[in-house]
């Protein structure tokens, strides 16, 4: 038997999809996925990279050699490279080995739809089954009650690796199974109806408190399994309290195993610095033009609401998004097609994220960091605005 078998799980479908920017279930495609082919098990793998000259998977199955597992790229000019691997199962440790057509730059890089993470500082993706047995069917039947305008919500903000600690083991955080033991008893005795994460999505410098993600489909493995997350939001929903991700389509960080020049070239990130480079956070900013970025970054929100159960997300850093001169100076950035300041291309991102968060899932919620005053956050896509269920109070804090 082959190595790799040149199948996938893409239809023609999908393929329209993705480039039209218009696929929000990536998830259930791209990535690695565990299944069979011809009554033989083993994972399917699944990665865009476009300007690559040879894609091969690399792992503990195979001493991590590029020569072993090489993946075929799709007829369909997607830029998908895609296979079957035998024998590989849950649990298996994996990245992608890219030599670009761009000067032969050789790379290794993390699964961009990677279900789970090797715990930091390690860096690779791990293949992953997110079955998970959930009990919270009363909350979800009435959660439209709890996230209405019209109901009374308070939101307790937490960083999960500091809200509290084991001071008898080395001071270390509490795992997502105990926090959800005891978070959600808390959260019932002090009255707050919704907890809002800051980002448990993987990222590699803790310092950050996950505003610099590279696991966009990753809960951190700091804490524990993707199902002892899922244990987490399943504790506080049987509590009847509300649970909110920040979320962080804004930037992503310069690390060489993430997005960044994820294929020789720059593919999730814009090419000119003047609107792909964050001066302030020393990060790069998303290309929200192209389709198949914006696929990618819909299909992560919709993800985190489909297989882990939120009720809804904090958008961060929004102002950061919607303005071509945040914090640059004259000269530093390129004026839209207008002569103005706004990222046109980020703002219509911003409206259709909304339409697709609530058309699938009208009893949620989509939150604003917005610092400016920029107009109509929180209207309706259809009467000019973002379409944002809330705006953060910035002045409060």
């Amino acid at each position: 038997m082959r190595n790799v078998i040149f199948k996938g799980l893409l239809t023609d479908q999908d393929i329209y999809l993705f480039k039209e920017g218009n696929h929000f279930k990536l998830y259930e495609k791209l990535g690695s996925h565990l299944g069979e082919l011809d009554g033989v098990s083993g994972t399917f793998f699944a990665v865009w990279a476009p300007n690559a000259a040879r894609v091969s998977v690399v792992g503990d199955f195979n001493g991590w050699n590029p020569d072993s597992h090489i993946l075929g790229v799709r007829w369909d000019s997607s830029g998908i490279w895609e296979g079957f691997i035998p024998g590989i199962t849950n649990g298996a440790l994996y990245k992608y080995h890219i030599i670009s057509n761009n000067n032969g730059y050789t790379v290794q890089k993390a699964d961009p739809f990677a279900f789970r993470s090797e715990t930091p500082p390690k860096t690779a993706s791990v293949v992953w089954d997110l079955r998970y047995n959930w009990q919270d069917s009363d909350w979800l039947s009435t959660r439209g009650v709890h996230n209405s305008l019209s109901s009374p919500i308070s939101m307790y903000e937490v960083h999960a690796g500091s809200w509290r600690r084991t001071p008898e083991e080395d001071n270390r955080s509490l795992t997502y199974r105990e926090l959800g033991d005891s978070l959600s008893e808390y959260m019932r005795d002090i009255g707050f109806t919704h907890v809002e994460f800051l980002p448990i999505m993987e990222h590699p410098f803790y310092g950050s408190w996950g505003y610099q993600t590279t696991g966009y489909f990753t809960p951190s493995s700091r804490f524990g399994s993707p199902q002892d997350f899922m244990y987490l939001v399943d504790a506080l929903h049987k509590k009847n309290i509300g649970v909110i991700l920040d979320w962080v389509p804004s930037h992503f960080p310069s690390d060489q195993h993430g997005l960044v020049y994820f294929d020789g070239t720059h593919l999730f990130e814009h090419a000119d610095m003047r609107k792909g480079f964050h001066p302030d956070w020393n990060s790069y900013i998303f290309n929200y033009g192209r389709n198949e970025v914006r696929s990618f970054l819909i299909s992560s929100a919709m993800f985190w609401m489909d297989k882990y159960h939120v009720d809804g997300i904090r958008v961060d850093a929004v102002a950061s998004i919607l303005y071509l001169d945040y914090s640059r100076k004259e000269g530093e950035w390129i004026p839209n097609e207008f002569g103005g300041r706004e990222n046109l291309e980020a703002i219509s991102f911003l409206k259709r994220l909304n339409e697709v968060i609530y058309g699938n899932y009208p009893d949620a919620i989509t939150l604003a960091e917005e610092s400016t005053a920029y107009p109509m956050v929180t209207r309706p896509t259809f009467a000019g605005g973002l379409g944002f269920g809330l705006k953060w109070n910035m002045g409060w804090m």
